[in-house]
């Protein structure tokens, strides 16, 4: 395992230092089922079932608000009630229907699955509740499910922005979208993820998720870490962005050039997952309106158009296994040059949609493919 370069504890700790977290993506909640309703021996009655309790994806919500709303993080759905004389089966217990965001995992105290909400009203049970007293219960009410659950949210948009402190995400998202991050010319402005919606004239909507800034080591959480990375996981395509005149956190790390950037992004992406470097990769190289911009992006595009060459040269502590083969690289001026904004809000749309064509020649594959096989198992052959 590899810390890139010299991470102090200065960073993992003071950078941390002064950055209120407003932004929730993990919550661990306490849910039980209601406890089933008695029964009544004597008339044969059966109690009540206990309430259950559920989770439902809104796609208006947010993981802060459930806190809000259940701030002692403990839910307890309904209880069964009693079978009396004159009301032999006894009345189910309320049922507890908690609202989350879209694009939550829902793990138990163990780490294990439980279900994935990524779509709007999608819904699963979380804790069942008990069944009501009958015979085979002695006519006892039995108690419900109980147990600790995470919840886990991962963003869901179609372009994820990854990149080092500072790089412009945050004002890229600006230009090209409705969003309003926060922009600043110091690292960490961004501290919690903003999604913007790209529009075109066809009334084609693309999401964009701008991550907080990553740092060296930010596989292992240094940094802002893995707790935003992570949601670059359901992103279809990830935009990484870089700064043409390099990178440094501050004066106790090194002064990273762009080349030496996107190699270590590189890095972390594939230490952190590598599935990541399988998904469609585009790189935009910001700034170009400083002075020298020109003569720094013509020796970073000669580098990556043989990117392979150019990571075998790196030392072994700062090379990928793997080098990102990215299917677009284009230089632009977030600040000064709207064009350049424009033009690379179309190649996305057209990689996206590239890729979308490729699953869909991939689905039809698979059925055609399918459709042989049934076909040769009934007699006749499809040519």
């Amino acid at each position: 395992m590899v810390f890139i370069g010299k991470i102090v504890n200065a960073v993992k700790q003071g950078s941390k230092r002064g950055l209120k977290r407003t932004f929730i993506d993990s919550l661990r909640l306490h849910v039980r089922g209601g406890t089933g309703g008695n029964g009544l021996p004597k008339y044969g009655g059966i109690g009540g079932k206990g309430g259950d309790v559920f989770l439902v994806a809104e796609k208006d919500t947010k993981l802060k608000r459930v806190l809000s709303k259940l701030p002692t993080k403990r839910i307890a759905a309904g209880s069964g009630g009693h079978s009396e004389t004159k009301k032999l089966l006894g009345e189910p217990g309320n049922d507890i229907v908690i609202e989350v965001p879209v694009g939550v995992s829902v793990f138990d105290e163990y780490g294990r699955v439980i279900g994935d909400l990524n779509e709007d009203q999608a819904k699963i049970l979380v804790a069942k509740g008990g069944p009501g007293g009958s015979p085979l219960t002695q006519f006892s009410g039995l108690r419900g499910e109980a147990g600790t659950i995470i919840l886990d949210l991962k963003l869901i948009a179609d372009v994820g922005l990854v990149g080092f402190p500072n790089a412009g995400k945050s004002s890229l998202l600006k230009a090209i979208s409705r969003a309003r991050p926060k922009v600043a010319s110091y690292p960490f402005t961004t501290i919690e993820p903003n999604v913007g919606v790209l529009e075109f004239s066809d009334l084609r909507q693309i999401t964009m998720a701008d991550l907080p800034g990553l740092i060296e080591g930010a596989h292992a959480n240094v940094g802002l870490g893995h707790k935003f990375l992570k949601h670059a996981e359901r992103t279809k395509l990830i935009l990484m962005v870089v700064d043409v005149n390099g990178f440094q956190l501050n004066y106790r790390h090194p002064k990273r050039s762009a080349l030496e950037t996107v190699v270590l992004l590189n890095k972390e992406m594939e230490l952190y997952q590598e599935d990541l470097l399988k998904k469609p990769i585009m790189l935009a190289v910001n700034k170009m309106d400083v002075p020298g911009a020109e003569y720094k992006w013509k020796e970073l595009e000669a580098s990556l158009k043989d990117f392979d060459n150019a990571v075998a040269n790196f030392p072994e502590e700062l090379r990928p296994l793997q080098a990102i083969k990215f299917q677009d690289i284009m230089s632009l001026s977030v600040q000064s040059c709207q064009k350049s904004v424009l033009n690379l809000k179309e190649k996305i749309r057209c990689v996206l949609d590239s890729e979308a064509d490729k699953a869909t020649e991939e689905e039809e594959l698979k059925f055609r493919n399918r459709l042989k096989l049934k076909m040769v198992e009934s007699g006749p052959k499809l040519s």
